[in-house]
């Protein structure tokens, strides 16, 4: 264990945020090198951060009592990564059980704004609602909008040869933190305290193939006589796992839902409609499909003939997890100016490369002469499945300096903070060019049956294609002040107290391919693809305070209030948010826990500058379903039926809102922890989180309020005036063609009325020590869903999203 002789502990900041949240009791700290035992655990006697001449190292997890606060607190070591086999960071992150992956978008959906970037999703309220801090300070969020909206922190960037430990704060804690800190914070902490050098290479592959992979690591630190340096360098390349590799989903066939006959219009390969009915003009539809690989003819199950080719391999060619490769660099050092005044830098550097396949590439339409096509694009015709793969460059750097010591005889320890750090990625993706794929379907005798129904060359895609790149940047700048230590005794012991004054501004810029964008007229624009652009700044200024109340020898207390003042073009102004917080030991096995907390998050970046830019999505025509005679507020499976048969896809556009405020939510927590034994502990939590406005895309409120416009009622009955000022909004909005169709709308995001979700969180741990074998840890976690309820607009029903079949967030993990 390296250890430097110093009063300061390298954690500083951390602890003083963490204030009232970790137990009163004694500072942490993690040796880098070392492993967790309960022989080096080291307690001390202050409230908050105390000055030490040795930095103390964390005793074994499996005393709970003793580490736990009022708020829940998971820790994951550099040791836990590595004896648990992770490669990266997000992977060590997803097996929390409070970490609901279900609906979020990661390396599995092919095709997301965001193939570049892994997210955190805790208490499934999105991943933009929980805060991710490296060193307690705030970092660059991914350049790219997240489902093409709002802006959440890429957890893949953070290197894992950097690691010291991972704080995970399962709760509401803008008390402390600021925005974002909604359903808890990460926060992760880098090696400060590592002498020698360690270098490690790994290598791994996968039993079903796919995902090869292979590590590079050297961690080190050198320290003199009032001087240290740490050091970590990293290599990390994984390989591509496809779809295809895995027999449950190599298929459409795998899917549950598909017709027994096989018969699914959805999946064709290649078709030609006309007014409805399938038929291939002049062309043996069997002897077509014979000319694909991949295509199976198959029959009407009405007519009983062989009417199109069916491409049931689809699915295979898609990534379940990207190629990438990364390149990272950390440095750290100190020097000790005075006896009470260290000087301190920081910086991490990150460089990657992911390669993402977009799914299967095809095109659909109306052709003129009422025929419409949709034709769909082999790995074969592209020439392989790199050949549809979107590439994205990647690079983060993060760069931080201060000053910390005592004053006051060192009662109080104190920490001035300088940080920037800046994230840049450039975005390449292969796709037809709208001149280029008419052109070569279309001659001057109109369509070309003859391309259309025999497979491209490679070479044919490659000259149909361009490359559409798409850049982003995004920056945070920030000065910190803390202060934290003991003001005076009381009876039960000392009364901690720690304040934070910060600054940060915030800036972000994406811009696409102009080609992307619905301004675009160019004839060489791209084939039905769409891309989002923006802009803009924002500075923050806060101030807070944090104390840590021993009420008795077996109560404790704690408060925590922060002002937060927004200087940017939106509505916020202030945010003020408070916790409180109550930790009972009537004996010392044994704890009672309870906190409550308000938070806020100010609306993301994007959700404020973001410029107009189009997309396609599928929208529920409530006009026409209400003018066919069927009522909206009807639920049962058969009116979803009917649902479905006026649910379609369309065009549309979408901007940002200034005119957004502030999501306020509000958590409250009630646990209790018991080490049963010196080897067995036990931990029960109970939680609630509610939210009220938060941000979502204007889009199923828009047609139902249109609806109810275009025919002077709402869908209860109640009058409409349709010459109102909102009317005239509404059906602006939408625009309809000659036959009453939607085939273009615009939207922006609102602040909705309520989201509501509690649950259980459950763990328990047990530690075996044998002379011959060694000494063995056990865990179990788990966390339950008691209720996730969604209100869009105020006045209407609740939905119970937990229970609803279509969503698929875990109930259970």
């Amino acid at each position: 264990m390296a250890i430097r002789n110093t009063r300061l502990t390298p954690n500083l900041l951390s602890a003083a945020l963490l204030t009232a949240l970790i137990a009163p009791g004694f500072a942490m700290a993690q040796d880098a090198g070392s492993s967790q035992s309960s022989d080096s655990q080291e307690q001390t006697a202050s409230s908050d951060t105390t000055l030490l001449d040795k930095v103390t190292v964390t005793g074994s997890r499996i005393k709970k009592v003793e580490l736990e606060g009022p708020a829940p607190v998971t820790v994951i070591t550099a040791a836990d990564i590595e004896k648990q086999g992770f490669s990266t960071v997000y992977e060590a992150l997803n097996t929390l059980s409070q970490n609901n992956t279900g609906l979020t978008q990661n390396e599995l959906v092919a095709g997301s704004f965001t193939q570049g970037a892994q997210f955190l999703n805790l208490r499934g309220l999105g991943p933009g609602y929980q805060l991710v801090l490296i060193n307690g300070r705030r970092t660059a969020e991914y350049p790219h909008p997240y489902n093409g909206q709002s802006n959440a922190v890429n957890i893949g960037s953070i290197p894992s040869a950097a690691i010291d430990r991972i704080e995970v704060l399962t709760g509401g804690a803008s008390a402390i933190y600021g925005s974002d800190a909604v359903a808890g914070v990460v926060n992760v902490i880098l090696k400060t305290n590592y002498e020698g050098d360690q270098i490690s290479l790994r290598g791994g592959t996968t039993t079903d193939g796919g995902g090869d992979s292979g590590r590079f690591q050297w961690v080190g630190g050198k320290t003199g006589e009032r001087w240290g340096l740490n050091y970590a360098f990293e290599y990390l390349h994984r390989d591509t796992i496809w779809a295809g590799q895995r027999d449950f989903m190599d298929s459409y066939r795998d899917d549950p839902t598909v017709d027994p006959s096989g018969y699914v219009p959805a999946v064709d390969g290649v078709r030609l409609v006309y007014g409805g009915a399938r038929v291939w003009p002049g062309t043996n539809a069997t002897e077509v499909c014979n000319r694909f690989k991949d295509f199976e003819a198959v029959a009407s199950p009405v007519t009983g003939n062989v009417d199109r080719c069916f491409y049931y391999g689809y699915p295979a060619t898609q990534t379940i997890r990207n190629q990438d490769q990364n390149y990272s660099a950390y440095l750290y050092g100190t020097y000790d100016v005075t006896d009470n005044t260290q000087a301190w830098a920081q910086l991490n550097y990150v460089q990657s490369e992911v390669v993402a396949a977009m799914g299967t590439q095809y095109i659909s339409g109306g052709i003129g002469g009422g025929y419409s096509i949709q034709r769909i694009f082999t790995q074969d015709e592209l020439g392989g499945p790199d050949a549809q793969a979107g590439v994205y460059k990647e690079k983060n750097i993060d760069v931080a300096a201060g000053l910390r010591g005592t004053v006051f005889d060192g009662k109080f320890d104190w920490d001035f903070t300088l940080s920037h750090t800046r994230y840049k990625s450039d975005s390449h993706q292969p796709w037809f060019l709208s001149d280029k794929l008419l052109g070569y379907f279309f001659t001057e005798n109109g369509f070309d049956l003859d391309r259309y129904f025999n497979p491209l060359t490679p070479a044919t895609y490659q000259s149909l294609i361009g490359d559409a790149l798409t850049r982003g940047d995004s920056q945070a700048s920030q000065a910190q002040f803390v202060i934290s230590g003991d003001l005076f005794e009381l009876p039960a012991g000392p009364l901690g107290f720690a304040a934070v004054l910060e600054g940060v501004t915030q800036k972000y810029s994406l811009t696409p391919d102009e080609r992307l964008l619905p301004t675009y007229t160019g004839a060489d624009a791209f084939w039905n693809l769409t891309a989002t652009g923006g802009g803009g700044s924002r500075d923050r200024y806060a101030f807070g305070v944090e104390t840590s109340i021993p009420i008795t020898n077996s109560l404790k207390g704690s408060l925590a209030a922060r002002l937060d003042k927004y200087d940017d073009i939106t509505n916020i102004g202030n945010a003020f948010t408070w916790s409180a917080g109550l930790e009972f030991r009537p004996v010392d096995s044994l704890l009672l826990r309870g906190t409550y907390a308000t938070s806020f998050r100010a609306p993301d970046m994007h959700y404020v500058y973001a410029a107009e830019s189009g997309f396609y999505t599928s929208i529920f025509d409530e006009y026409n379903y209400r003018l066919a005679g069927y009522d909206p507020n009807d639920t049962s499976p058969e009116a979803s039926d009917v649902r479905n048969d006026f649910t379609y896809q369309v065009y549309g556009t979408r901007k940002g809102d200034p005119d957004l405020r502030e999501e306020e939510g509000k958590t409250t927590t009630i646990g209790i922890v018991w080490d049963a034994t010196e080897k067995l502990s036990f931990t029960l939590d109970w939680y609630k989180i509610e939210l009220e406005g938060s941000i979502a895309d204007l889009r199923g409120y828009l047609f139902r309020e249109e609806a109810a416009c275009l025919l002077g009622t709402d869908r209860n009955g109640n009058a409409v005036d349709p010459d109102s000022a909102s009317c005239a909004h509404y059906t602006d909005m939408v625009h309809r063609d000659e036959d009453g169709i939607v085939d273009q709308f615009s939207t922006y995001p609102v602040n909705q009325a309520m989201l509501r979700t509690s649950g259980l969180d459950a763990s328990v741990k047990y530690q075996l020590d044998t002379d011959r074998l060694g000494d063995f840890e056990f865990g179990l976690s788990w966390s339950h869903v008691l209720k996730d309820d969604e209100q869009l607009f105020a006045g209407e029903p609740i939905e119970n999203r937990r229970d609803d079949k279509q969503y698929f967030n875990f109930r259970s993990r």
